[in-house]
């Protein structure tokens, strides 16, 4: 085979491979601040990326107001939203009664989360894995009365700060078990920043030839730098639905120094310079990333929306012109 043909079926060279990508920012990012995002311009966030192209936007999380005040609007937040035919609108459930507040506000998918490590799981949810299979389990059995989709998402799929290692096989029975129950998607969870490319891609491979029929997600935060390149380890093990955040926002509180999710603009332009389809509207995405600031009282980590993109190019300096002329007549 030649050199040029192997570089063609390599993750380098999109050839206008669709790419899936699935904005959390709404709720994985603003849970994390400090600051309450009114009502209203957290609808006008959502609105305006419901206008950019992604596949899923993960509106909001239907926990205890006392839990996650940042969130305490959840139902209105989901009712009064302008829904674009083509997104699912889904968001993060972790009980029955926040199922029944979500189906009530019209959800198109619950987001079930539980953790694959058990000290994170007693850590994050205060239940034993087993307790929290149990509770999920109900939820899914009224998901499916009520004809709402389901997607679990595995936590500390990766790695767990306080565990260390989790066996790939340990992550791939848990997946399993979720959709023998009827799970129509699993996310795996990088919640810690703990991944790594290779680790990643053989994970992505392991799941892909055990649940072939499942829709899989890739979740990452960029706590050591390794976002995108695990991203690209994944799509070159087969996956092509992935979560981000607008701006970068987002982090995990039981990990000790954990960054944001990976950045949706910053993902979608290193994949569209590589050729890949990701449906988005990147000048979009940056108007909503460059929002964020005022709405949320400090600066955000998208290195784009500092930036800007590869080719948004700058004027020369005043002085050009003379120093060009003086250049030409030295000859």
């Amino acid at each position: 085979m030649s050199t040029s043909s192997t570089l063609e079926s390599t993750v380098w060279q999109g050839a206008r491979r669709r790419i899936h990508l699935q904005d959390v920012g709404p709720r994985d990012g603003l849970q994390m601040e400090q600051a309450f995002v009114p009502t209203a311009d957290k609808i006008a966030l959502v609105d305006l990326l419901s206008t950019a192209g992604l596949a899923k936007i993960e509106v909001t999380s239907f926990v205890s107001p006392q839990a996650i005040p940042a969130l305490r609007d959840a139902e209105i937040v989901l009712r009064e939203i302008r829904r674009a035919p083509g997104i699912v609108y889904t968001c993060l459930v972790p009980n029955l009664r926040g199922a029944e507040r979500a189906i009530e506000a019209r959800a198109d998918e619950l987001n079930l989360v539980m953790s694959c490590s058990e000290t994170h799981n007693l850590a994050n949810l205060r239940m034993t894995r087993e307790q929290s299979f149990a509770a999920l389990s109900a939820v899914v059995a009224l998901a499916q009365q009520a004809q709402v989709a389901v997607n679990v998402s595995l936590s500390c799929a990766f790695g767990c700060p306080m565990e260390g290692d989790v066996p790939a096989e340990v992550v791939l029975d848990w997946a399993a078990r979720f959709v023998a129950l009827g799970a129509r998607g699993i996310t795996l969870c990088d919640t810690t920043g703990m991944a790594f490319p290779t680790q990643v891609a053989a994970l992505t491979r392991g799941f892909r030839e055990r649940f072939a029929g499942t829709e899989l997600t890739l979740h990452f935060h960029n706590t050591r730098g390794m976002g995108l390149a695990n991203v690209l380890a994944s799509i070159d093990a087969g996956a092509d639905r992935f979560d981000a955040s607008l701006g970068g926002l987002g982090g995990c509180p039981y990990a000790p120094g954990a960054s944001g999710n990976v950045c949706t603009e910053e993902i979608v332009h290193a994949l569209e310079l590589m050729d890949y389809d990701t449906g988005c509207d990147l000048p979009v995405l940056l108007q909503a990333a460059h929002r964020l600031p005022a709405l949320i009282g400090h600066d955000i980590p998208s290195q784009i929306a500092k930036a800007g993109r590869r080719l948004d190019l700058h004027a020369p300096p005043p002085d050009f012109a003379s120093w060009r002329d003086r250049a030409l007549a030295r000859g």
